[in-house]
């Protein structure tokens, strides 16, 4: 989970996370909206995706990019839990 708090802690990543909520995308394409270098943007798409936050699958010559919702899920109900012991131990 340090993993995904760490790619969660940059604002260039989770603007990425948002493009791909909307829709699977390129390297190229969601290079278009930032005004970084393409290394840049492959250095964070390789954080998102070892943070496996992200999947990759190749079509032709491209990698497509999509969301992986199952993590946020997880982290979501970790959350969830969290909370869930902090309300547990204010009833005691």
């Amino acid at each position: 989970m340090n993993d995904i708090f760490k790619a969660l802690s940059d604002p260039n990543r989770r603007k990425m996370l948002e493009l791909l909520y909307e829709k699977d995308m390129t390297a190229g394409e969601i290079a278009d909206e930032f005004d970084i270098s393409k290394p840049s943007i492959s250095h964070h798409l390789t954080i998102l995706k070892n943070a496996k936050l992200v999947f990759t699958e190749r079509q032709g010559q491209n990698i497509i990019y999509s969301l992986n919702t199952t993590v946020f899920q997880n982290i979501v109900k970790w959350f969830f839990d969290l909370s869930k012991k902090e309300d547990e131990n204010d009833e005691e």
